[in-house]
């Protein structure tokens, strides 16, 4: 930059370039960072990113006049950077480039940082382990995720459309471009927020300090590789971000992520308040000299009071609850009388708005609109809280307060002089209120007929305070007067409640009704009030939201009686759908109401309900006593067993029910049944039953020689040929045949997302550690396969397939992850499991997650390495592999230490590794975990040799350890051997967990 100032001082050139090429300007004299530096940069920084990415992005067009993708070329590279190093100076403040970006134009940004900071492409992010990518990169993957999930909550808020100005057709193609690029990249992130959060709720594990890219270290990335000396991958280059930090701005967009998913599922919102006020936590540790941590705390707090609201503490008390939260607990239980008094009392605070107590009274109106005529008294008395409150701030009386007093009566007089006197503190009042009220008392009077009354509101002490003796006297006078010729000449106006209804408005109150209520003989009442006011209306389809599978309506459809035929379809409607929701007493009650209705004149119907009871009462038990692994009752075992064995074959059947009896069968290990007693017909009509009774026939067979495992062969069969494709042969225009294959084939006896679906009901370790063996033997025998992965009984299978190209093994490979994860949030806790994942990540080349899965399992089934680890864990293959994970992540030196765990020690490989001096691991200070003296003799003369003193001696230090002398007894040594084996796994899980 200074070259240039000096250049431009001497030259005839001016030295502000022209408009039009500044970007080019920019580029080739480097003038980028005085740029920046200037108090208002013109072009501002984000236009610098527009642009840089602009022309970096353009298509070529080559010589035929093809348009061909933007060119891999430096000036493009060096574009990219540039826009890169903007945003570095801008901090990647994302408040700031969300604000000013376009979603592609971000989106671009952030990949290309990724692309930068080297997170290999088609990698998931889930799959990555943030505590061992470099600072640099795991930020990198933050700061991507983090925008993922703002710009999918930010697009969920609705947005002003901005006026259109003159139409131009290229402004509006360019716009049209943009905005479907924008919903194809929203698609995406939607499609992977699940991932996203998982990535940020990981984060919030890491105890350590990131680091952000600076100008600087872009330029470092930006050099040869052998220029940079690593300077990137420590942990001190760029710029520093402390934990609290970071984790203030994940867990706030955390929060807002799950606020805005808690309109779908309630549920969520619990998560949305932990993470609100962890980040008002972290807000007051940090302080608000934060760099980083830019929070918007008028939303926070925002946030936080709408959490409150519908998430209210458990272990809060009524005194600490907001108003807002008071109001919101006492209209989910009934207890309206409370809303008022906190309305009352909020007359005198003035802290609720007035839209929200409008909210509430409109709530009220529409219950008791809606049949409920307790709630009129109610609605009048919340509407008198709202109408003084309206008369206290100087604005007029709505129009419900005067419908709602068009018929006085005492009650209402008396409650509503303790509003006015309970609303306002007269000792305190400004003369303006005072007035209000005293003229809102007059107007009452004034608008009453019985002078019985007026002369409840003129005796009160409110209104002798308010009013002078003259004003009190005239009014009194004018009502005297008025009275006769009220009575007399004017006729009652007819209250608008009293008119009335006609039968459509009727109809469809009922109908409302009907849908709303989950009680059986309410419903009951109000079909029958319905069928007596029109005999022509079907009510089965008033709501499309009643849903009956396609096996039943049409025997329910077929009833002849009108109002049975509605009755027996809405009660089964409901019921399964409270079934689907868990709400099991209510969905109970239907049922049972149903089963009573149709014993009377359906026997097909009879069993229909009977099933669908039995389907009910496995969903209760699993759902409740079996979480805690509390057996099911006997009758509920016989009654799962008597619908495996019924053999009537007019009635309509739902495969789920099989579906669920036979995974009810295999985890409470009723397998001896499953292999002896089903029905031949219903191994033939049911792929599930068919299923079950392999799997339960293999576990049955599995002690037994493997010659007498003809079962585990049949069910390797049916498993290949449910992952086996279809494959078509079409004929081209050119003449020539090609294959096709469609991945979902009809080859087997159910498709591999119905097989997946039905393993993730399945709870029985034996069980799911088969079919896990069986996939993982599917997916090794592939030719191409360079690292097998183990598992128990995997030998119990073939070992090839006749037709390999028959095989989806992209579906196969697929499937086993799915198993894996599923597995191990059944128990995480199983080490054969543990392995199986660990092989997983290290077929993939993903080294330090296999590390951590598989010192887990050794974890897992050693008290955590106080006891040894049983030789059939750690096999010579599992301790090779761990070798090798060590060796590519540059840890030379437990390298060494893990060769000693084989049962003939590799010294080739541990002499190779200790000769390596470019070691990432702490080296010397794991001397102390080797007691083969070979080794130690080794590394003091590789040591001597070197010329390094130091680690020569620790090394001799080592060896002189008595426990470790040759002449010991066998025992010693051993015990010696296991201690350090015991300290160095300890100190690995340390490292990798």
């Amino acid at each position: 930059a200074e070259a240039a100032d000096r250049e431009a001082a001497t030259s005839s050139r001016p030295c502000t370039p022209p408009q039009t090429c500044w970007f080019e300007f920019l580029l080739e004299e480097s003038l980028l960072e005085k740029h920046l530096r200037k108090p208002c940069p013109d072009p501002a920084p984000v236009q610098l990113i527009v642009q840089f990415l602009e022309q970096a992005s353009k298509p070529s067009v080559n010589e035929q006049n093809q348009v061909q993708p933007p060119p891999d070329n430096k000036r493009n590279r060096i574009l990219k950077l540039l826009a890169l190093k903007v945003a570095a100076h801008l901090k990647w403040d994302l408040d700031i480039l969300e604000k000013s970006l376009s979603v592609p134009v971000l989106n671009m940004l952030l990949n290309e940082l990724l692309c930068i900071s080297k997170v290999p492409p088609g990698t998931k992010h889930v799959d990555m382990d943030l505590a061992t990518l470099p600072p640099t990169t795991a930020m990198a993957v933050l700061l991507y995720n983090r925008w993922a999930i703002r710009t999918i909550v930010q697009s969920s808020f609705p947005v002003k459309q901005a006026k259109p100005g003159p139409p131009q057709l290229s402004v509006m193609n360019q716009m049209q471009q943009e905005k479907e690029l924008t919903e194809n990249i929203l698609k995406v992130l939607k499609e992977q927020a699940a991932d996203s959060i998982l990535v940020l709720e990981a984060a919030l594990k890491l105890n350590k300090d990131l680091y952000v890219h600076t100008m600087r270290t872009l330029d470092l990335l930006a050099m040869e590789p052998g220029m940079v000396n690593g300077e990137t991958e420590s942990s001190t280059a760029g710029l520093k971000v402390k934990t609290e930090e970071m984790q203030c701005q994940v867990c706030y967009d955390l929060g807002a992520a799950y606020f805005q998913q808690g309109s779908t599922n309630s549920a969520v919102y619990e998560n949305a308040r932990e993470k609100f006020f962890r980040t008002k936590e972290l807000i007051a540790e940090i302080g608000s000299l934060s760099l980083h941590c830019t929070i918007d705390e008028k939303r926070l707090a925002g946030y936080c009071q709408a959490c409150d609201v519908l998430v209210p503490s458990s272990d809060s008390t009524s005194q600490q609850l907001t108003p807002y939260s008071q109001v919101h607990i006492c209209l989910r239980s009934g207890n309206y009388q409370e809303v008022i008094q906190i309305f009352i009392e909020d007359n005198l605070t003035l802290s609720l708005p007035v839209q929200f107590r409008q909210s509430v009274l409109r709530e009220l109106f529409q219950k008791a609109q809606q049949g409920n005529e307790a709630l009129d008294e109610i609605c009048f008395k919340v509407c008198a809280c709202n109408t003084v409150r309206d008369i206290l701030e100087g604005r007029t009386i709505s129009v419900q307060f005067n419908q709602l007093f068009l018929r006085p009566n005492k009650e209402k007089i008396d409650f509503l002089l303790e509003v006015c006197s309970r609303s306002i503190n007269l000792e305190k009042a400004s003369e303006s209120l005072k007035g209000n009220m005293a003229a809102f008392l007059k107007n009452v009077c004034l608008g009453l007929e019985d002078l019985q009354y007026v002369f409840m509101i003129s005796s009160h002490e409110l209104f002798i305070t308010l009013l002078k003796d003259e004003e009190r006297k005239l009014l009194v006078d004018q009502m005297r007067k008025r009275s006769p010729r009220v009575n007399l000449c004017i006729k009652p106006v007819t209250s608008f409640y009293d008119i009335p209804a006609s039968a459509s408005v009727n109809i469809g109150q009922l109908e409302h009704q009907l849908i709303l209520s989950v009680d059986p003989w309410r419903i009951r009442q109000i079909l029958i009030e319905l069928h007596g006011m029109t005999s022509e209306r079907q009510f089965w389809t008033v709501s499309n939201k009643w849903e009956v599978p396609s096996v039943y309506s049409g025997v329910i459809l077929g009833i002849k009686d009108n109002l049975t035929r509605d009755l027996v379809y809405i009660l089964m409607a409901k019921g399964l759908h409270c079934s689907t929701v868990k709400d099991f007493s209510h969905a109970k009650q239907l049922f049972a109401a149903c089963l009573e209705l149709v014993t009377e004149f359906s026997p097909k119907l009879r069993q229909v309900m009977l099933n669908e009871m039995l389907l009910l009462d496995i969903h209760t038990h699993e759902a409740g006593t079996g979480q805690a692994g509390e057996r099911p009752p006997s009758d509920l075992i016989s009654r799962v067993r008597g619908y495996l064995e019924m053999r009537l074959p007019d009635i309509p059947l739902r495969q789920v029910i099989a579906e669920e009896c036979v995974a009810f069968m295999l985890n409470w290990r009723e397998s001896e049944y499953l292999t002896l007693q089903v029905p031949a017909f219903l191994l033939q009509s049911n792929p599930y039953v068919k299923l079950g009774q392999l799997l339960a026939a293999t576990c049955k067979e599995l002690p037994g020689p493997k010659e007498s495992r003809r079962t585990a062969k049949d069910l390797w069969e049916v498993v290949v040929q449910i992952c086996s494709v279809s494959s078509q042969h079409k004929r081209g225009n050119d003449g020539r045949v090609s294959l096709i294959k469609q991945r979902e084939s009809t080859l087997g006896i159910m498709y591999r997302s119905e097989l997946l679906s039905f393993i993730k009901k399945l709870r029985e370790p034996l069980v799911l550690t088969i079919i896990l063996s069986l996939f993982v033997k599917l997916h090794n025998v592939r030719e191409d396969i360079v690292n097998d992965i183990t598992a128990e009984h995997i030998s119990i299978w073939p070992s090839s397939i006749p037709n390999l190209q028959s095989v989806d093994f992209e579906a196969v490979a697929i499937t086993v992850k799915e198993l894996v994860r599923y597995t191990l949030s059944i128990n995480p806790n199983n080490h054969s499991w543990l392995i199986i994942q660990a092989d997983i990540y290290f077929a993939t080349n993903q080294y330090s997650a296999a590390l951590h899965y598989y010192l887990q399992a050794g974890a897992v089934c050693s008290d955590f390495f106080n006891k040894a680890v049983p030789p059939d864990v750690y096999t010579d293959q599992v301790i090779k592999r761990m070798i090798k994970c060590c060796s590519l992540l540059n840890c030379h030196t437990q390298v060494a230490i893990l060769c000693q765990f084989l049962r003939e020690i590799d010294y080739k490989t541990a002499f190779k590794s200790l000769q390596e001096q470019n070691s990432h691991d702490a080296m010397d200070s794991y001397y102390d975990y080797i007691w083969d003296v070979t080794i130690l003799e080794y590394l003091t003369y590789l040591h001597h040799k070197r010329g390094e003193t130091d680690k020569r001696q620790i090394a001799i230090k080592a060896i002189g350890q008595t426990e470790l002398n040759a002449s010991n007894p066998e025992e010693v040594l051993q015990l010696a051997a296991q201690r350090r084996k015991k300290k160095f796994l300890q100190a690995m899980a340390k490292l990798y967990f």
